[in-house]
């Protein structure tokens, strides 16, 4: 083991009062956390059972207290009190309310309450998951920034349909008496302060807290932890606002930054990084200095320049992910494991073409993740429902989903039997001929794209037909991002050229389903501990490789509308995205690639600015000639 340096070893000897230990990427900020437990056990008298330690998983607790464990060696370890927020939040509103685990609602119990409260509002609604993801997401939003609910405007929904669904659920976990997790933390901070004896009674408790990973906090767990420090303040974070990435949870680096003003913090900042290359160091270090909104610091490496770090360029996905395959077995063949090695992107949907690309060439693989399977997206269904139709399937079910997607406003009284026969559909409209118009040519679309190849079909239903019509108009009508749809379907039609017929397609999709599904339980199996990691190559993403550390890194598809995404608009959300890709590049230990290609899709793809902003402007010429750095 190192030795501890002199800034590490300051702030493990910090006693009393605020303290902000900004820990940059391979620092040792868990183990500054340890040695600072260990230091006021041992050196200060302070009582074991007095020391708090929070965390933001499970697993980073149970980690934590291993460690420490391991460290000093005897059975005060179990003393100190390890977990996370919503466990030791919990416990306080355990104690003063008598809650037990089974007031604490389970997902599907919330699901089925949030899906019969919006199924009484008008919504049209295609895929029926994503919207209650949504709007529990949002609800979920509003309690942690303790949002006055008549100032929030939905995003997923109108807002007197948010604001009618927020109170009802509301009403409905009262009444069963049930908390959900955010509501953990809101009645925890509303206990607190409005009960002055609980709050003393828990800070006699837990006089010294110590938090790991604080840029991760949301305003209400700030709020709560600032209650519970009174008076004394003996508050020591650990954390780096850099590595800032989970926003969409109301994490923001601006807390950080705030406590060391509101509190007049002892500041230490840990810049050495053990972990990674010089290269990667530099690269990374150039890269995040372009944010505006951080703590000044400057990243220095431990270790030697070592390997430049590979920047390359690829006409299209297909090139790009045989490279990374390529690549890959080189490593294997050089006696790096294939758990070594990573490929993080910058969401869970850009790892399909190169999972398929996997399976091809034999390459083991994790997927940290689930990968959502494309082919059971809602659009995918109604793109291969209309597939069938054309083939033959007459099932009511099926035509049901594509007689109005374009509108041709046909009634489903008119689909009173199992099967469908479209001479029968068109005498039930024998007195509108309109209405036996829009059949036959709903008829002769379907015998026309019986003819073509799957390709082909996908094109003539989104624009001959009029799907992609159909869907910006559903885009507008929910006021979600047309641009995310028109991507699924750009992609489902990529995943098309290379079948030759339905049939094998067909078969296609049901080999990839069965790969996921088996990928989803090796994960699952990982994530419970009921299986060691087998030697595969790890596929992430980079909000999930956070903590996490390979030998190789590849981060393929840098380019603009994917890193930095293009739902990043705002500064503030640039910078965040800026922040992620720094947390990606500086996972790798010794070898990183930086993949981008020229097309995606067949459209024309721009190279993200971020390389413009890691690579300097001599070697901007040699780019494309080179590709490393």
């Amino acid at each position: 083991m190192l030795q501890l340096n002199k800034e590490q070893q300051k702030a493990i000897r910090h006693f009393r009062g605020p303290c902000c230990v900004i820990g940059t990427p391979g620092s040792g900020k868990t183990r500054v956390i340890t040695e600072r437990v260990k230091f006021l056990v041992q050196e200060c008298n302070i009582k074991p059972e007095n020391i708090l330690v929070i965390t933001f998983t499970k697993a980073a607790a149970i980690e934590m207290k291993r460690r420490y464990s391991d460290m000093i060696g005897d059975d005060n370890a179990g003393r100190v009190q390890f977990g996370t927020f919503h466990a030791i939040f919990f416990t306080i509103l355990k104690i003063a309310y008598n809650y037990t685990a089974d007031n604490i609602i389970h997902d599907d119990v919330k699901r089925n309450i949030l899906k019969e409260i919006t199924s009484e509002l008008d919504i049209e609604v295609n895929d029926e998951n994503e919207f209650l993801n949504d709007i529990a997401s949002e609800i979920s939003h509003v309690k942690e920034e303790r949002i006055d609910l008549e100032h929030y405007y939905s995003m997923c929904c109108p807002d007197d349909a948010f604001k009618k669904t927020f109170k009802k659920y509301q009403n409905e976990l009262a009444k069963r008496r049930l908390i959900d997790f955010d509501d953990m933390l809101v009645y925890c901070y509303e206990l607190l302060k409005e009960r002055p004896d609980i709050l003393k009674m828990w800070h006699k408790q837990y006089p010294y807290i110590l938090i790991d990973e604080f840029q991760d906090i949301n305003k209400i767990q700030y709020d709560v932890i600032r209650l519970l420090g009174r008076p004394e303040n003996n508050i020591f974070i650990v954390g780096d606002d850099d590595q800032s990435i989970y926003g969409f949870r109301g994490a923001r680096p601006d807390i950080m930054q705030h406590f060391v003003k509101e509190y007049n913090a002892v500041k230490h900042t840990l810049g050495i990084n053990y972990r990674c290359s010089g290269a990667i160091v530099n690269m990374a270090d150039r890269l995040v200095s372009n944010n505006k909104n951080r703590i000044l610091k400057r990243l220095k490496a431990f270790k030697p320049y070592g390997e430049n770090v590979e920047v390359k360029e690829f006409e299209k996905i297909t090139d790009e992910n045989v490279e990374v395959c390529n690549s890959i077995l080189n490593y294997r063949n050089q006696g790096i494991l294939y758990s070594d090695i990573a490929v993080l992107f910058r969401t869970n949907t850009q790892a399909r073409a190169l999972s398929s690309k996997f399976m091809e060439y034999n390459i083991p693989f994790i997927m940290k993740e689930r990968i959502p399977n494309i082919y059971e997206h809602w659009l995918a269904r109604d793109i291969i429902a209309y597939i069938r139709a054309a083939l033959g399937d007459r099932e009511r079910a099926t035509f049901l989903r594509i007689i109005n997607r374009p509108k041709r406003y046909v009634h489903r009284n008119a689909f009173s039997e199992q099967y469908v026969d479209l001479e029968e559909l068109k005498k039930f409209y024998e007195d509108k001929y309109w209405m036996i118009e829009r059949l036959e040519q709903f008829e002769i679309d379907l015998k026309m794209l019986s003819k073509l190849k799957p390709f082909s079909a996908v094109d003539f239903i989104r624009r001959s037909i009029g799907y992609d019509d159909y869907i910006r108009e559903y885009a507008g009508y929910r006021g979600i991002r047309v641009d995310d749809m028109m991507n699924i379907l750009d992609e489902l039609a990529e995943d098309a050229k290379v079948h030759n017929s339905f049939g094998e397609w067909f078969d296609y999709i049901e080999r990839y389903g069965e790969e996921l599904k088996e990928q989803a339980g090796k994960s699952r199996a990982m994530q419970n501990g009921t299986k060691q990691e087998d030697d595969a190559v790890v596929i992430l993403t980079m909000h999930g490789a956070k903590g996490l550390e390979y030998e190789c890194v590849f981060i393929p598809d840098v380019n603009e509308g994917i890193i930095p995404h293009n739902k990043a608009v705002l500064d503030a959300d640039v910078e965040e995205e800026r922040r992620m890709f720094y947390v990606a590049m500086t996972r790798a230990k010794s070898h990183l690639h930086i993949y981008y290609v020229k097309e995606r899709f067949n459209k024309e793809a721009d190279m993200s600015r971020f390389i413009n902003e890691v690579v300097d402007n001599i070697n901007k010429k040699k780019l494309r000639k080179k590709s490393v750095f």
